[in-house]
C-alpha cells in the first residue's frame, strides 16, 4: 500500500477530486480510501495577489493551500499521481508538490481489541 500527499492551490482541490473519483481510481472497491483534504499555509508563489496572505503567526507573506491525502494500492500510484498532476496545474512552473510514500501498516480502528 502507498499513500499519496500532494500540496495543492486551493482553486484546484475541486478539479482534483472529481478528476479522482470520475477516474475509477479513487473508492473503496478500486482500493483507494481515506481521501482527505487538509487546510495549510505554505510558502509557494502566489497564482496572483489575491492568493497572498501575510501570516502573522509566520513573519512570511503565504498562501493558503490544500493538503490532499489518500492510501492507495501500489498497481494504483502511476496513474493516481497523474490525474493529481495534471489537475493541478496552475500554469505557473511551481504550483505544488507530490510525495508517494509505503504505507508499513494499516491497521482499522475497530479492529483492535
Amino acid at each position: 500500500m502507498k499513500e499519496i500527499k500532494a500540496y495543492i492551490h486551493n482553486h484546484r482541490i475541486g478539479d482534483v477530486i472529481r478528476a479522482l473519483k470520475d477516474s475509477g481510481q479513487c473508492n473503496a472497491n478500486a482500493g483507494c480510501h481515506n481521501l482527505g483534504v487538509i487546510p495549510v499555509q505554505s510558502l509557494l508563489k502566489a497564482v496572483d495577489a489575491r492568493e497572498q496572505h501575510y501570516s502573522v503567526e509566520l513573519a512570511e507573506e503565504v498562501i493558503h493551500e490544500s493538503k490532499l491525502e489518500l492510501v492507495c494500492e501500489d498497481h494504483q500510484v502511476n496513474e493516481l499521481v497523474d490525474i493529481i498532476a495534471r489537475t493541478a496545474r496552475t500554469g505557473q512552473a511551481m504550483a505544488g508538490w507530490i510525495y508517494v510514500s509505503d504505507i508499513i501498516q494499516a491497521v482499522p480502528v475497530a479492529g483492535r481489541p
